[in-house]
């Protein structure tokens, strides 16, 4: 026998005593809808609120680009004009011989390709023999390097400079360079503790077949770590690109200065006549390497957080 009422399902199935008893499912699917409802609306609330924070953190690159493309007077209108009214291209044509930026340019590619890619290499394979590999004091130095990231670059910013200055490298991009070029502590502790997830019996099995610690490096971990290596290669691309502090103390001859520091001159040299445009054309044109190298690591970097996620 069953019951129909609003909203309800409900069943009679036979008791243990032989008797009859009423099993009511109708909670089920009212609840389960109740769910569904819920889901929907907190989905709505959270991609309102991502939108907004997207938005949020768009607009001022929207807004340089904008301003790139207007005329020194309408870069001044009030009230603030998003869509130029017309648009000047010419501002990206100008900046080119408004100062070195085809050199800035130039020595921060260097500078920080050289950096990343050779020094990426040494950090991966520090994190390899940190986290698999027998080694005397291997957590005592793996501490002490840890500590040095609590010093900071100002505390050791004379006495470095004053090696480089003895060196004879005072105005060259070797100060930029080689401080970086052996490896990233940051990395190299992030690598490590991603390296904990692979299982010490692959390496075990590896060395009986008469793997060498460098064959096993190239064919078995670093595949597994390629997605973290790729976040933190970008992250470690982004801080060296858009350094400033390094480059202005070591650099003095305009042909030799990286692109941080052109714009920075730009700024002081063009602000007195605001031309805002063209400041803003320098900075837009900075973007682009930061922007391609997210372009083409993003996959990676999607990896590396849902593998992270599916550890935790």
């Amino acid at each position: 026998m069953t019951i129909d009422a609003p909203d309800t399902v409900a069943t009679v199935v036979p008791s243990p005593g032989g008797g009859r008893r009423l099993a009511d499912t109708i909670g089920r699917p009212v609840r389960s809808a109740a769910r569904t409802r819920s889901h929907r609306l907190t989905n709505v609330i959270l991609t309102i609120v991502l939108s907004l924070g997207g938005i949020v953190m768009i607009a001022p690159l929207v807004w340089t680009l904008s301003t790139a493309l207007k005329s020194k007077s309408a870069a001044l209108t009030d009230p603030l004009q998003w869509i130029p009214d017309p648009i000047q291209w010419d501002n990206f044509v100008r900046v080119w011989d408004a100062g070195p930026l085809a050199s800035g340019i130039a020595n921060s590619l260097i500078v920080s390709v050289t950096v990343t890619v050779i020094g990426t290499g040494f950090s991966a394979l520090a994190a390899f023999a940190f986290a698999k590999m027998r080694l005397p004091f291997k957590n005592a130095i793996f501490l002490s390097l840890l500590a040095a990231i609590m010093i900071p670059f100002p505390t050791i910013m004379i006495p470095q400079f004053i090696m480089f200055a003895n060196l004879g490298l005072v105005d060259t991009l070797w100060p930029l360079i080689l401080p970086g070029l052996f490896g990233n502590i940051v990395m190299v502790f992030f690598l490590r503790q991603f390296l904990d997830s692979v299982p010490d019996s692959i390496i075990e099995a590896a060395k009986l077949d008469g793997a060498g610690y460098l064959r096993i490096f190239t064919t078995l971990i670093f595949p597994a770590i390629r997605p973290a290596v790729a976040a933190q290669f970008i992250l470690w691309f982004m801080a060296v690109w858009n350094d400033y502090l390094a480059p202005v103390i070591y650099l003095n001859t305009p042909a030799k200065q990286t692109l941080q520091v052109v714009i920075a001159t730009f700024n002081s040299t063009y602000a007195t006549q605001r031309d805002y445009p063209l400041i803003m054309a320098a900075s837009f044109i900075a973007l682009i390497p930061v922007l391609l190298v997210f372009v083409i690591f993003q996959k990676q970097i999607i990896e590396s957080v849902a593998l992270t996620g599916a550890k935790g």
